[in-house]
């Protein structure tokens, strides 16, 4: 027998709910409502092991599943599937967790970043990432969406792990694989909106509330009956990090999170997830996604912040694509200037209070640089988004020569701030990252491959280049080939990400925390950034250039053309780059 109050489930909309068990024969059963909106079995559910079950809500004759499933083996319309996360024997009982601050961060995608696209087999690509010296793998989103294939933002089972990718037992070995590499996991989480496919929450409450972001109907997190979405979103948290042994949680677009409460549930968040590293004993990371450039998420509560420990910092990016592509198109129009990129480096921020004209307003708030340490800034010189918003999905790798590509990863890796890395950038993956779903709804599918065509348009692009989503070759190209890490090319650019990798760790001027330590100059297209006794030297220009250095500093290491170090003067070919240390 199964415990009554497994079942349990918040329904305060429909005026009755029966529990419909699919067993070796099916029972339905009745369920009695508590003054709280919950409903638990009236009586014993005659079940055992693993079972497949869903609510019947007033006359419908459909089941739903439930709104906290832990597993959807039919897809988001099918029945769940209980499971018990205690039953993995964890092997990372000595795992003592990593800490955000010094650590290199790798994005990746579950379907395209292996063949066969599953937890399973991205495992055995884990020594190939710390060799490059990554300390925390990124999961873009794994939850239930409907269909084979999709980023992962359209989720609307929060609490499940897409099937496809091998479900929550393969996340489990995955996680425990991970750490027994030295690699800690962050997963990428989406509490701004729900998919277009499978929402089956405001069947039984008040999930969502009058309104809309970006991506679709607003998340209810401070009108009636939002204590208990709220709830929802906080037992979410909790379970990827206690029941999966997650290190930490990418949390997307906060902006998107309407909510007047006090306190802010990004800090509530941030509350429950300290006492939860307590008692763990172990770093727990709260990494925000926002477009607010307000470092007031990231300081500490006791002076006055919400309590995150970090925040995506798209200007970093935006800086250093204009300096190497030349693009000044939309929002990169006010990145146009090198001086742009070393304003980011130095203060964090490049719009901090400034005009926007991609926005047309005053755009972000300064940094106080003697409190926040670089670190809680997490930088990228690709990732996901920049990449797969573009019409064609196309990396950097089709437009820069290999220069370029190294001094991507050079001032990304020994910048001051957290670097992340996307997967393939390392040995210059020739794949694009094209946005993809693969909905089975024809009209859904439809509007969304419309939808697309309407965005590039509007922003300048020819549609010819943009591929349909639907298309299932768009999903397979964007699928990584390994076999190019043995071409001339994946040989040169790994053998750059590796050599930075171990300067990394040689070198503690590379992972100091304190903006103090940062001074950059701009000499015409040659960009030079001091972080303390160490200089990082970059020409972004198409002919060599020649620079007088007065401290006695000695060539740690050069992109591919090579540098030129000879009685205190540094040559550099163009587009090349190199870092120097005493």
């Amino acid at each position: 027998m199964t415990g009554s109050n497994d079942y349990a489930v918040w329904a305060p909309r429909p005026e009755r709910v029966r529990l419909l068990v699919d067993g070796p024969e099916r029972t339905v059963v009745d369920m009695t409502r508590q003054e709280d909106g919950w409903w638990t079995p009236a009586s014993a559910v005659p079940a055992t092991g693993e079972i497949d079950y869903g609510y019947l809500l007033d006359d419908d004759p459909d089941p739903r599943p439930d709104p906290r499933s832990r597993r959807q083996p039919d897809g988001v319309h099918g029945l769940s599937r209980t499971f018990d996360p205690a039953a993995y024997a964890w092997g990372d009982d000595s795992w003592t967790g990593r800490q955000l601050a010094g650590s290199v961060v790798y994005e990746l995608h579950v379907g395209t970043f292996t063949p066969e696209g599953t937890l399973d087999a991205a495992i055995g690509r884990l020594d190939h990432l710390r060799s490059i010296g990554v300390d925390l793998v990124e999961l873009l989103p794994v939850n239930g969406f409907n269909g084979t294939h999709n980023w992962g933002y359209d989720g609307v089972a929060w609490f499940a792990v897409h099937e496809g990718y091998g479900g929550p037992a393969a996340y489990q070995r995955f996680v425990d694989a991970c750490h027994a590499h030295g690699l800690g996991v962050i997963q990428d989480v989406v509490y701004n909106h729900l998919g277009p496919s499978g929402n089956y929450l405001p069947l039984f409450g008040p999930y969502l509330k009058e309104g809309r972001n970006t991506w679709g109907d607003l998340v209810n997190l401070d009108g009636p009956g939002s204590e208990e979405v709220r709830r929802l979103i906080l037992d979410n948290v909790t379970m990827w990090l206690r029941d999966f042994h997650v290190d930490g949680l990418r949390l997307d677009a906060v902006h998107a999170l309407v909510d007047a409460s006090r306190p802010h549930l990004l800090e509530e968040m941030a509350v429950e997830v300290a006492a939860l590293s307590a008692h763990l004993g172990r770093p727990l990371t709260l990494i925000a996604e926002s477009d607010l450039n307000d470092a007031s998420l990231v300081t500490p509560r006791e002076a006055g912040g919400t309590g995150l420990d970090a925040q995506w910092s798209d200007d970093f990016h935006h800086a250093l694509h204009v300096a190497l592509t030349g693009e000044t198109h939309g929002y990169y129009a006010d990145f146009a200037p090198l001086a742009a990129l070393a304003k980011v480096c130095e203060r964090g921020f490049f719009h901090d209070g400034t005009w926007s004209s991609f926005r047309g307003r005053r755009h972000g708030r300064p940094v106080d640089r003697a409190t926040m340490p670089t670190w809680r800034l997490v930088v990228c010189s690709q990732n996901h988004d920049q990449i797969g918003n573009r019409a064609a999905g196309d990396r950097l790798t089709a437009h820069l020569d290999d220069d370029q590509l190294a001094c991507a990863a050079l001032l990304t890796l020994c910048g001051p701030f957290t670097p992340m890395l996307f997967q393939g950038e390392e040995w210059a993956a020739s794949a694009p990252f094209a946005f993809f779903t693969s909905h089975p709804e024809p009209e859904l599918g439809r509007a969304t491959a419309e939808g697309r065509l309407e965005e590039f348009a509007a922003h300048g692009w020819d549609p010819s280049t943009v591929p349909d989503p639907q298309d299932p070759t768009t999903f397979a190209r964007s699928q990584l080939d390994w076999s190019e890490l043995a071409s001339e090319r994946g040989e040169r650019m790994l053998a750059v990400y590796r050599s930075l990798a171990r300067l990394r760790r040689a070198l503690p001027a590379l992972t100091d925390p304190a903006f103090t330590s940062v001074r950059c100059e701009v000499e015409g297209r040659l960009f030079l950034m001091w972080r303390g006794d160490t200089l990082v030297a970059v020409n972004f220009g198409t002919d060599a250039v020649t620079v007088d250095l007065a401290d006695a500093l000695s060539l740690r290491f050069a992109t591919p053309s090579g540098a030129d170090l000879a009685d205190g003067r540094l040559t550099l070919p163009a587009h090349a780059g190199a870092l120097l240390a005493p």
